[in-house]
């Protein structure tokens, strides 16, 4: 592996550094993080940002994964927010360039590309977050229509979405085999949302979705009757890559302002740097990202070359979503009573990097799935 980012990365990174100089930053500062930020959600269109990995032919930037993460990481570091917009996005994408059929494709992929259309991905359930096999939404075929009912929870876009890609059961009795995927449009009669949540560490809201008796085409099925779960695990194994992209770049930001501010801060003569404890600390936060990002970029190159990644993703995840929470924190310490107030930006990184621990899976499912690919041979 060559750790070196490429010509074409640095170019997306400084893209990304202007764009958030320019227009980001500035909005965040007039407007803030009550409503989904349409205008800079079009700028990443406009920008080719919005679908960085995904083919050309459907508008995408034709380019890898390791591109993709590159940017995910800067847009977090930069305080930006939008890494976690891109990210949640690029699922629904890359699930309907990966199992769509040439007609779904052509319809949503261009215009997600161009950041006409916002795509959410709708699994989670109120009993059933990890558990992922087990839920509850039922999807019913009458004729050339599905019938879809049930509830799913915390779904990121909720209500501001247009293209939601819902996981509903078709067969019971079957567990993960009686799953299925469908794509299901804002608007369609029977689409309901819940009020706007605020979870800690997200600046943008998630809301309760409902499924009351509403009808989709037949031709909305992603893939076969019973691949749902294949779809929601494929997609979970990419998504883990993204997350912890977006945790590094918290971490990095956080490190940054905690760095900076140890050689401004001083107490008993001198620079809080100086002093040996405050060393240690920045040395391993330092070391905590660096072994992150290298496991990161490991699973986002093992993925551009179509070789097993799924561990190293789950991997990638842990490490760096653990270690975003263990570096904000020692951030926080870093700054004392001011890193609590909210006049300082650590408060703020350290309760965004807990969201990361949970997401995609929680850590505890990340380290069942490790062990299991650890033991597997030892079952064959």
């Amino acid at each position: 592996m060559d750790y070196t980012l490429t010509e074409d990365q640095e170019q997306l990174r400084r893209l990304v550094e202007e764009f958030v100089a320019r227009d980001v930053k500035p909005y965040w500062e007039k407007l803030g993080y009550e409503d989904f930020p349409w205008p800079l959600f079009r700028q990443l269109g406009d920008l080719g940002l919005a679908a960085i990995p995904f083919p050309a032919e459907y508008g995408g930037g034709g380019l890898d994964y390791s591109s993709y993460i590159v940017v995910l990481e800067d847009l977090s570091r930069l305080g930006s927010h939008l890494g976690s917009v891109l990210s949640v996005h690029g699922l629904p994408q890359l699930i309907i360039n990966h199992f769509g059929t040439d007609a779904q494709k052509q319809k949503y992929l261009p215009a997600m590309a161009r950041a006409e259309l916002l795509g959410a991905f709708a699994l989670t359930e109120p009993h059933a977050g990890s558990d992922a096999a087990n839920i509850n939404t039922r999807a019913e075929l009458r004729g050339d229509k599905y019938i879809l009912r049930g509830q799913k929870i915390w779904i990121t876009h909720g209500g501001e979405a247009d293209v939601y890609i819902v996981m509903a059961v078709t067969e019971k009795g079957k567990g993960a085999k009686g799953v299925s995927s469908f794509i299901v449009e804002k608007g369609t009669p029977g689409l309901a949302f819940g009020k706007r949540e605020r979870p800690m560490g997200l600046p943008h809201h998630t809301r309760e979705v409902f499924f009351e008796d509403c009808e989709i085409p037949r031709g909305n099925l992603i893939g076969r009757e019973g691949d749902g779960f294949k779809v929601a695990m494929t997609a979970l194994d990419s998504g883990r890559i993204t997350v912890a992209a977006t945790s590094i770049g918290t971490a990095q930001e956080a490190f940054d302002h905690a760095l900076r501010y140890s050689t401004e801060r001083r107490a008993f003569g001198q620079a809080i740097s100086e002093f040996q404890g405050i060393q240690f600390m920045l040395a391993d936060m330092a070391a905590a990202i660096e072994a992150a990002r290298c496991v990161t970029r490991k699973a986002a190159w093992l993925r551009d070359r179509e070789l097993p990644f799924n561990a190293i993703a789950s991997m990638a995840k842990l490490l760096a979503t653990d270690s975003a929470m263990k570096v904000t924190t020692d951030a926080v310490q870093i700054y004392g009573g001011y890193g609590t107030s909210e006049d300082y930006p650590v408060q703020a990184l350290m309760r965004q990097a807990k969201i990361g621990q949970i997401v995609e899976g929680t850590n505890q499912i990340q380290r069942m799935i490790i062990a299991r690919e650890l033991l597997k041979k030892f079952k064959e």
